[in-house]
């Protein structure tokens, strides 16, 4: 059984697939995981890919603040992904809130609503940023 784990594990770290969900940002963040995604910064070196679809995603992406509206989708598509799964907040306004924090139909940052793994701070986190976190994220994988 431990030799399953292990090769699970090592699966899930060299070849994380991940989902992108924008809960109301406005879209600097969402740039920037499609340039960290790109060539030019390649997070695919890291076996990462985007995947369509949650039901095919390890890891799921979130950028903006959590709205009242966009609650349930992101718990909807939080469960249908298969264990286990991790949530990577990324920005100011998906950690915290950020300027929206306190508005009426903000809830507030993915912790809200999600269990986070890693938080990505910036307005709008760098491409660099981002690549930074998610390979801390897989390297507290590799370790545990």
């Amino acid at each position: 059984m431990k030799l399953i784990d292990n090769i699970l594990t090592w699966s899930r770290v060299k070849s994380p697939w991940v989902i992108h969900f924008n809960t109301g940002a406005c879209n600097a963040c969402d740039i920037e995981i499609l340039a960290a995604l790109a060539p030019r910064f390649d997070l695919e070196r890291f076996g990462i890919v985007q995947k369509g679809t949650p039901r095919q995603a390890d890891v799921m992406l979130c950028t903006g603040p959590v709205t009242l509206q966009t609650v349930d989708r992101l718990q909807r598509i939080y469960d249908q992904m298969p264990e286990p799964r991790f949530v990577v907040a990324i920005g100011a306004c998906a950690c915290s809130g950020g300027v929206n924090r306190g508005c009426y139909n903000v809830k507030g940052g993915i912790d809200a609503v999600l269990p986070v793994s890693a938080y990505i701070p910036g307005c709008p986190a760098s491409p660099a940023a981002i690549i930074d976190g998610v390979a801390k994220l897989l390297g507290s994988l590799k370790e545990s």
